[in-house]
Formats: C-alpha cells, structure tokens, sequence
C-alpha cells in the first residue's frame, strides 16, 4: 500500500487504535491513513500524545445547511426537528426510540470505555436535563439534587459530556470589568433533534425556533472554524449577545441569532460595542439577505 491511501472506518473499535496509526505514521510516511471515529478517541490522552504534530482532525459535526441538499430534503423545520444525525434525519417516521437507543449505546460504548463513571442512572438523568434546558447559562447545583449526587460529581459528569462533543459550553466573553458576568458559562446540546426529544418536541411552533435556530448556528460555526471557540457576552443589567468570537489578534466580532429578522433588537450590540467599540457585528437571520442600518443581516448561517 505505499504511497496510496487506506480508510478505516470506526477505529475506535480498535483495541489501541493509536498503536496502529503510529506505526503507519513511523514506518510508512508514504502511505495516507484516513481514520473515521468515535469523538472519545480525542479525549484519550494516550490517542493525543501518541500522535502528537502527526495527524490532522477534522470534526464531523451534525448536518449543516450545505448538507441538506446532499441527503435530498432542503426543509429546515424539518432539520431542526429532527436534528442533524444522519439516521434520525432520514428516518420516515418520528425517531423517538432511537433517541433513547442512541443515549444507551453512548453509555456502554463510549463512557464505561473511557471515564470511571459507575453511576448511570444519574450520568443519564444529568444529560437529559442538561439537553432539556440546553442553551440556558449552567449552575450545577440545580442539578445536584435531581440526579442524586454532588455538586462537584456533576462538575466532573459535564467535563465528560464536554470531551466526548455531546455537549458544547460556551463561556463568557469578559475583560473582567465589573459589570460584566465573568465565570457562568452557557451549554448547548450537539444536536437540535435531542433538545426537541427532551423537551417533548413533536410538532414546532413559532416561539421554539429561536433557540433551536441559535443551536443550528453554533453548530454551522462549529462545522466551518473547526474550533470551539465561540464565547457569550452578558452584562449584570441583563444585556447578551448570543455569540462572540474572540480573535486574539483581531477586534472581538459578535453574532446575534434571529429566526426572524423583525425580531431583532440592537439594544444588546450596542450595550456589548459601548464597552469594546471595535469589531464586526452580524444578525444572522432566516429571512433576510441585506444590510438593516449598518448592521450587516447574513441569510442562512452564510457567515
């Protein structure tokens, strides 16, 4: 196989999948391993050291908008009900078993593999209340007595969801000023379909679409930059913006998400460029394709 390209497809049900691919790295330079797999592999710091400055990841996120005319359905409600895991989105019917299904093998394959957790009652009594309130800033300690452990256990349990890509924390954009909120981050499910399945989401009204549409963008950001590093900014008087991203040598840009574009409010933006005057601002909207006085409106997650 010198010199050609060999794909492996689930790896991760490799004993030591990194084994296998240092040696390919250290013995056969020109031959090109593409290797699909769990996001668990990059929580083991055996996996990452092993291969350090050798290989190159590409996160597969759920579906995004390109994706959609690829699987031949273009209807977003759809999407965002559903949401973006191949199987789900395809089924013909209401994927509401496979859900749960999908929730017990993550338990048995991925966490009992990697993380000492032995309580899994409370592990999946945590995910799905963290799913059923995704988006809304985290407080550990409204989770401690519901799933029947401490604060500190809870910390650790969304630390795992957290490395294994099941949840995603966004954390406060802040110079440490004083009126700003500084510590309490924010936490967003992967997928829009398992915020809809537990929060009982069978049909879409109106006023569901904001938070769903703010889910579809962060993961459309995800998806492009490779990178979790989208920030949220809120001040004590209650002003937010729904996304900053922080370029270290670049001005701060901030992201409002509207499913609609009569929904937007500058009032949040200009609280935010009161106290950091530079930078871009987007409205990224369902609707709209234009600018709205000097704000610039993106249609389609187009960012």
């Amino acid at each position: 196989m010198r010199g050609r390209r060999i794909v492996l497809d689930e790896i991760h049900r490799l004993r030591n999948p990194s084994e296998l691919l240092k040696i390919a790295a250290d013995n056969y330079p020109d031959t090109r391993v593409l290797a699909t797999g769990s996001s668990t592999l990059g929580a083991s710091s055996k996996f990452a050291d092993t291969l350090a400055g050798r290989k190159a990841m590409i996160w597969l996120t759920p579906i995004t908008l390109d994706d959609l005319s690829d699987f031949g359905n273009t209807n977003l409600m759809h999407r965002l009900l559903r949401g973006g895991l191949p199987p789900h989105f395809m089924a013909d019917e209401s994927p509401e078993y496979e859900f749960q299904e999908w929730m017990d093998a993550y338990w048995a394959k991925d966490i009992q593999e990697l993380f000492r957790l032995e309580r899994r009652h409370s592990f999946q009594k945590f995910a799905e209340l963290l799913m059923a309130q995704s988006g809304g800033i985290f407080d550990a300690t409204r989770f401690s007595a519901p799933c029947e452990v401490s604060r500190t256990t809870i910390t650790n349990y969304l630390s795992v969801l957290e490395s294994t890509f099941v949840v995603h924390v966004v954390r406060p954009f802040s110079s440490h000023r004083p009126t700003e909120i500084v510590a309490a981050p924010k936490v967003y499910a992967f997928d829009t379909g398992f915020v809809c399945y537990h929060r009982g989401w069978y049909d879409l009204r109106t006023d569901d679409l904001g938070i769903l549409w703010e889910h579809f963008v962060l993961n459309e950001m995800h998806a492009s930059l490779q990178s979790r590093r989208a920030c949220y900014w809120r001040d004590k008087r209650g002003h937010e913006v729904d996304f900053i991203l922080d370029e270290r040598r670049s001005d701060p840009i901030a992201i409002e998400c509207k499913w609609s574009a009569s929904e937007f409010d500058p009032s949040n933006l200009l609280s935010f460029r009161r106290q950091y005057p530079s930078g871009r601002n987007y409205v990224v909207a369902n609707d709209v394709s234009h600018d709205i006085h000097g704000t610039t409106m993106v249609s389609q997650c187009s960012l």
